[in-house]
């Protein structure tokens, strides 16, 4: 890889007046800049990026008060910097831009259609939001196609076959994209006649647009044939035309996309931005489109190393003609995250004002000694109360603490009017019993039809809804009686709805509760003659039957119901998950919400697909972003960073971790690592006795009693007792145990760290590709390492990396773990990791260097004797063998595949199965 000679390409920028200015000419370069990513002394939170470096300050160009700098009034604290170096090749960045070419006969599809995509999305799944790749799409007037990425990471095609949204059609994924968060081209082929009187949608990925092509669960059949419009819409990329709302694009690298007529048909559009200029305005494709870049779209050739902010400018300069280097010190969004904010609101504050339709929202999480409660929904007025304790009940995980009502309470709200017919009023509250006779809970009180008012009522003998009219007679009421819900009314916290619909020609009034821990769903409704209405105040007027009532977060909305009351209601999906906090919520769940709900941050993450979601979380407490971070990682034990490309932070979940692919290999007999490569055999971070706590729930212990890092004292084969004790933001009690184990498995597992590993680029310069795609978390294979180390290869985990970069030197440094402990098997018959030990195997006899036969005893179990298994490797006396077959029921000898074995193995020791590759060995038979 060519870079030019000084300094190897490298370029710095800030970011002075809204544009990117190139300030490499002042860069000091006699001393390295010293970047740094990731975590030091192998912590679990990570410290803040940081970029250190000299600039020239002759005649005061960098100090913010002066005057007659050229950078005077520019030089604004955390201005971003950023550190870059030439890339192979360039891809597209679109963070909410997109790309497109103009409408044209020839982009007509009549048959079948054959779309194409390779991308690296900042995330693959992205909360409550789906992002087109390529679209034409533009309203309900003008509607061809669309490829997006849903909610859930599985892929969806619609099309219409008349132009327009009338006869849409669709087909979903019946797998989710296996893209954790990496780059990955995805194809979507319509069959428009698949010859058994219907259509066929198949979906598959693959790591380049060259194949080979992996079909995406099974193919999606529907009945009847189709066809694809050619509507007078442009070809886009990146985003949908026509939306009536922000936010649905893809953020993250575009290289290529292709749009085919039939299947493997010729190229209809086929942009590459993959050898472009950095800077390049648009492309000309293979078909001789142009495609203009739109909004954030932009070509980059060049691959950052940091991306960060400058909060301080040193005033430090001397007269015209003289330089004056002064230290400029820049760091990630985890520096300013970290010098304390103010804690989250509650989930139900930070989720109900979003809500379509939403009139009006009163918290109700004021403080002990307020009057009225505020709304925080633009021209209401505050919430009247009397008779009620603020702040008085703090036990509803998705809330502030809210009021509790005396023996005699009042409540009182204003509903601005609103647009349409139609009303929703929602609430969750905590009766502490039910009353023995019937009593009045909540009244919405009607304008605009002939029921005025609606009221809910509760006894131990039933829960009513009643319409009333304007003398206060009721126009119709439903009492109901099903023990189970109305046990459920009452005792535990729950949330209360009514609302209207139309059904038929009349209107449905409904009262609706649902139990917030459980989810358990029941309704009571009843009909009357009228409009449906809308809703003018909510009041409450509460008795000694319901003392002690807590309740809040009362919502008024616009939009009415549907008679079954299932759809169109939106408080029953804008409070769910957040009135319980969230509790259980994955890990990576969690972290893409609060990306959607911190928009500014970048926050982002990557999920493994393994079979195992990320661990669940307990309810989400109300406080500091960076608390609620950390308790994601020390649940689920992955790793917070800060991407090298854009000021945020990226959450890589455990998953990650497993089984990886090494993204660097260095051949150290090679001379690719530079020496020393020191291991660390130290005591550090060593837990082999540990106890997870549920915070509010139980606890659970793990000691290992066996190993050479178990628990027994020294004289027993072991180092003694390191405890810890820990609390974790746990989703259930029965995780802790398993967490438990996980913590003392990386605690006791017998490899070394190497807090150093040194690789000079300036001299392997082949190396740099690779390493420019090196993350924190990734996996680093050191092939023919010292004999010092213990037989290889080496297979390390990234958690530091720095980069020294000077005019004709760059110097790697990385941190690194050892990767072991994340060899994991997987259930489910994995080729390459599905394989458990057999319990107890020995060698029951020396073996050397070459032998190719081995002697193994085995008290109990069995090894394979399929001979499909085969060939896979064993791990003994340090070594990594291949076996090739296997003699005997209780597998008493093994053919071992050899190319220079690693020492000589005594009698009596362990044998495990590893993850290491049969690649890595030559297999010989036996």
């Amino acid at each position: 890889m060519a870079f030019p000679e000084t300094p190897l390409g490298l370029r710095g920028e800030l970011m002075l007046g809204g544009s990117w200015v190139d300030i490499t000419r002042d860069i000091y370069t006699r001393e390295p800049i010293r970047i740094v990513h990731g975590t030091a002394n192998e912590g679990t939170q990570p410290d803040p990026a940081s970029c250190a470096l000299l600039l020239n300050n002759a005649g005061g160009r960098y100090s913010p008060r002066n005057p007659l700098g050229e950078n005077f009034g520019r030089l604004l604290r955390n201005a971003q910097l950023r550190i870059t170096v030439p890339a192979e090749e360039s891809w597209l960045r679109l963070d909410g831009g997109h790309v497109s070419t103009p409408h044209s006969a020839a982009l007509a599809t009549p048959g079948d259609l054959d779309l194409r995509a390779e991308i690296t999305p900042d995330d693959w799944v992205v909360y409550r939001r789906v992002w087109p790749i390529i679209s034409r799409w533009e309203g309900a007037a003008a509607v061809g196609y669309r490829l997006s990425v849903l909610l859930d990471g599985t892929l969806e095609l619609a099309w219409s076959p008349t132009g327009t949204s009338a006869g849409l059609r669709a087909a979903v994924s019946t797998a989710p994209v296996d893209g954790q968060g990496g780059r990955l081209c995805v194809r979507a082929v319509l069959d428009v006649d698949n010859g058994t009187e219907g259509c066929t949608v198949t979906f598959y990925s693959s790591p380049t647009m060259a194949g080979p092509w992996t079909v995406i669960g099974t193919p999606v059949v529907s009945a009847g044939t189709t066809s694809v419009a050619n509507p007078p819409t442009p070809l886009v990329l990146g985003t949908m035309l026509g939306l009536p709302y922000p936010g649905i694009a893809m953020a993250g690298r575009l290289h290529r996309a292709e749009i085919r007529s039939g299947i493997g048909g010729a190229v209809l559009a086929g942009p590459d931005f993959t050898g472009l200029e950095d800077g390049a305005a648009g492309v000309t494709d293979t078909a001789g489109r142009a495609w203009t870049l739109t909004g954030a779209a932009v070509v980059s050739r060049r691959e950052p190393l940091f991306t960060g902010e400058v909060s301080d400018w040193p005033a430090r300069w001397t007269g015209a003609g003289h330089d004056a280097y002064v230290p400029v010190q820049a760091a990630g969004i985890l520096r300013r995250l970290g010098q304390g904010r103010r804690p989250l609101e509650s989930t139900l504050r930070r989720r109900i004002p979003g809500a379509p339709g939403l009139l009006a929202y009163w918290p109700m999480e004021d403080a002990e000694g307020a009057t009225q409660l505020y709304s925080p929904t633009s021209g209401v007025k505050p919430l009247r109360v009397s008779g009620m304790a603020m702040a008085a009940d703090d036990s509803l995980p998705g809330s502030a603490p809210l009021p509790t009502t005396d023996a005699v309470a009042t409540l009182s709200a204003t509903v601005p009017a609103a647009p349409t017919p139609g009303w929703h009023v929602e609430m969750v509250y905590h009766l502490p019993t039910l009353p023995v006779v019937l009593t009045e809970i909540l009244r919405v009180n009607i304008t605009g039809s002939s029921a005025r008012s609606a009221h809910v009522f509760a006894s131990t003998t039933g829960i009513r809804i009643e319409a009333r009219n304007a003398d206060g007679d009721a126009l119709a009421f439903f009492t109901f009686t099903n023990p189970a819900a109305i046990t459920d009314f009452a005792g535990v916290w729950n949330r209360l709805a009514v609302y209207v619909a139309v059904d038929g020609g009349q209107t449905r009034l409904t009262a609706a509760w649902r139990d917030i821990t459980t989810g358990g769903r029941w309704r009571a409704s009843t009909t009357y003659s009228g409009a449906m209405g809308t809703a003018a105040a909510v009041v409450g007027n509460w008795g000694g039957g319901t003392q002690g009532l807590a309740l809040g977060h009362l919502g008024v909305f616009s939009v009415p119901g549907t008679p079954d009351g299932v759809g169109a209601v939106p408080g029953v999906t804008i409070y769910d998950g957040a009135d319980g906090g969230y509790a259980r919520e994955s890990a990576v769940d969690r972290v893409r919400r609060l990306a959607v709900e911190e928009p500014l941050l970048r926050l982002s993450a990557r999920d493994g697909d393994i079979g195992t979601p990320a661990e669940r979380m307990g309810p989400q407490g109300r406080a500091e972003l960076m608390t609620l971070l950390g308790e994601i990682v020390d649940t689920d034990s992955g790793i917070l960073a800060e991407p090298m490309d854009r000021l945020g932070l990226v959450y890589r979940d455990r998953a990650t971790l497993y089984n990886q692919a090494p993204t660097l290999v260095l051949d150290y007999a090679a001379g690719q690592v530079a020496p020393p490569l020191e291991p660390a055999e130290d005591d550090a971070d060593r837990p082999n006795d540990v106890t997870v706590t549920r915070a509010g729930g139980s606890s659970a212990r793990v000691v290992i009693e066996e190993g050479p890092n178990s628990a027994r004292p020294p004289e027993e084969g072991g180092i003694g007792a390191y405890e810890e004790a820990v609390t974790l933001s746990l989703g259930s009690d029965e995780q802790a145990r398993p967490i438990a184990g996980w913590r003392a498995h990386l605690g006791t597992w017998d490899e070394a760290r190497y807090p150093t590993v040194r690789v000079e680029l300036h001299r392997r310069p082949e190396l740099i590709p690779a390493v420019l795609g090196l993350r924190v978390g990734d996996l680093v294979r050191i092939t023919n390492p010292p004999m010092y180390t213990g037989p290889g290869p080496l297979d390390l985990i990234v958690r530091r990396i720095e980069h020294e970069p000077r005019p004709r030197a760059w110097v790697l440094t990385l941190g690194c773990v050892p990767a072991g402990p994340y060899r994991v098997g997987v259930v489910g018959g994995d080729p390459a990791h599905g394989r458990a030990d057999t319990s107890g195997t020995t060698l029951s006899g020396a073996a050397s260097a070459t032998d190719t036969l081995i002697r193994a005893a085995t008290p109990t179990g069995g090894w394979t004797q399929d001979l499909t298994d085969l060939p896979f490797d064993v791990q003994a006396g340090g070594e990594v063998m291949t076996v090739t077959d296997i003699v005997g029921v209780r597998g008493d000898r093994f053919d071992r595949s050899v190319t220079g074995g690693w020492g000589t193995a005594t009698s009596g020791q362990t044998w495990t199965t590893t993850g290491g590759s049969a690649a890595d060995y030559s297999v010989q038979g036996g």
